[in-house]
Order: C-alpha cells, then structure tokens, then sequence
C-alpha cells in the first residue's frame, strides 16, 4: 500500500511534502531500512543513494575537519553502519545512540557530551598563545614523560599551539575492509612518531555494563608511537603489560614489518 502511495505521489509531483520529509527522515535509518525505502519509487530511491553516498565519503558524519571515507575491496558492502563520536559520550540515553542523523544535511552533536572538568582552584598558564619557542608552564613533561596541554584554566584558545588534540583530527586517515579483519582504520598518508591521531573515544559505560559488552571503555588517547606508513593499519599500541606473554592472543594482520604479531590486550 505504502508502494503505491509513494508512486502515486511521484507520478503527481516531486514537490509533495512526502520528498520534502524524505531528506530529513532518511538519514535516521539502518542500511537495511535505507534499502528497504528505496525499493518504494524512484524520487527515494535517488535519496537513498545520495545519502549512501555520503555515508560512504565521510564516516564522521562531518564533525571532523577531514573526512574518513569507507574503502572496500573485497566485496559489496559500501561501508560499516556505527555512530561517529569524536568525543566521550554518556550512555544515559541508550536509545539515543542507536538513532542519529547520518548521511543528510543536517548535523546533530553526539548527545551527552563529557565537557571539560574545571579543578575549583586550579590555575593555567596566561599565556596567549603557546608556540615551540615560548616556555609554557604547560609544557612541562611529568615524570612518566606525558606532556600535558592547556586546558579550560589557560588564557589561551583552541587555536594554541599546545591544544593539539583538542582540535580533531589532524591527518588522513581511512576505513578500510580487509579479507581477514574485517573494517580496519589505516593510515592515508605518512604518519610521523609522536603526531596526535585521534582521541579514543565512544560511550562511557557503567561497570555492569561494561561485562555485558565484554569492553572496556577509556579515554585515552591514540597516537603514533612509531611512524606509520601510508595505507598501514592502525593497531591500537595502548596496553599495560607486554603482549608478547600472551600465547594464546588474537592474532594480528595489520601488515607492519614491526608488528608482535599478537593483538594487545589484557587479563581483564
């Protein structure tokens, strides 16, 4: 019925407010809810392919100052259906998450977002800008040699020199399909040791909720700990302990000359 009331109104006028509705509704399906609306007439079907299109291009649904396009070689599937987040988000909200625009012209902020703790009492620098040359009380290398940045206490802006990875992404980067893997991020340019990647972000989760999901969230950020090729994947470097004791690890196809061979992880 839905079928022939759609070709109805195609037939009559493209301008009916069933199209005009259509740009704004469609962004918020699944893949499969996408190609299901498609099948209806060919007004949607031109709609759905646009917004496809646009998923394909751009996995950070625009809230990165470079884009993250999808690249699959392997078989048919045009991109993997996730929810970018550039920063923490609280999962109050659950049903929230599962349903966000991507793909249309309209961009939403993640909900809940994790905004900046301000220390009562805490001070920053006063310096308006923070370059290389200039001695940054910020600056200063703790004693686990991790360098800190300006934060909300500091008189200077996100345009800073020392505000690296409070400005997004940085580099190009890619998702990739491997035949082995599955979706991998990797490299789409050379990336030098110590440059800023991207921030590992995604909900943060209560305990009990954390076990059901067998994951672990943290805020922790990813970067180069090595220079990494373009086309490589990026494996995630973060852990706690030696990956090489695990015997029985997951093991890993990234490619790298340099790589363990073993996924990190941990006995958690």
């Amino acid at each position: 019925m839905k079928e022939k009331i759609c070709r109805r109104d195609e037939s009559q006028n493209e301008n009916t407010p069933i199209f005009h509705c259509a740009n704004i509704i469609l962004p918020w399906l699944d893949p499969t809810e996408l190609a299901s609306i498609s099948r209806t007439c060919k007004t949607l079907n031109s709609i759905a392919k646009s917004i496809t299109t646009l998923r394909i291009s751009d996995a950070s649904r625009t809230f990165e100052s470079l884009p993250i396009p999808f690249v699959n070689t392997i078989d048919d599937q045009p991109y993997a259906f996730f929810l970018y987040t550039p920063t923490q988000t609280l999962a109050s909200n659950p049903s929230f998450f599962n349903r966000q625009p991507w793909g249309g012209n309209l961009v939403t902020r993640p909900g809940g977002n994790v905004d900046s703790v301000v220390v009562e009492g805490a001070c920053g620098c006063e310096c308006e800008r923070c370059d290389v040359e200039l001695d940054c009380p910020c600056r200063e290398m703790s004693a686990f040699e991790l360098s800190r940045e300006c934060g909300p206490s500091c008189g200077c802006e996100v345009e800073c020199g020392n505000r690296l990875t409070q400005r997004g992404i940085d580099v190009k980067v890619k998702i990739v399909k491997d035949e082995r893997k599955g979706w991998g991020l990797c490299s789409d340019q050379v990336i030098r040791k110590g440059d800023f990647v991207c921030e590992y972000a995604g909900e943060l989760l209560t305990t009990k909720e954390t076990r059901r999901r067998q994951q672990i969230y943290d805020k922790l950020v990813l970067g180069g700990s090595s220079t990494i090729l373009a086309t490589v994947e990026i494996c995630q470097q973060f852990y706690y302990g030696d990956i090489r004791l695990r015997e029985k690890g997951l093991q890993c196809f990234c490619g790298s000359s340099g790589c363990f061979g073993i996924l990190p992880s941990e006995h958690t």
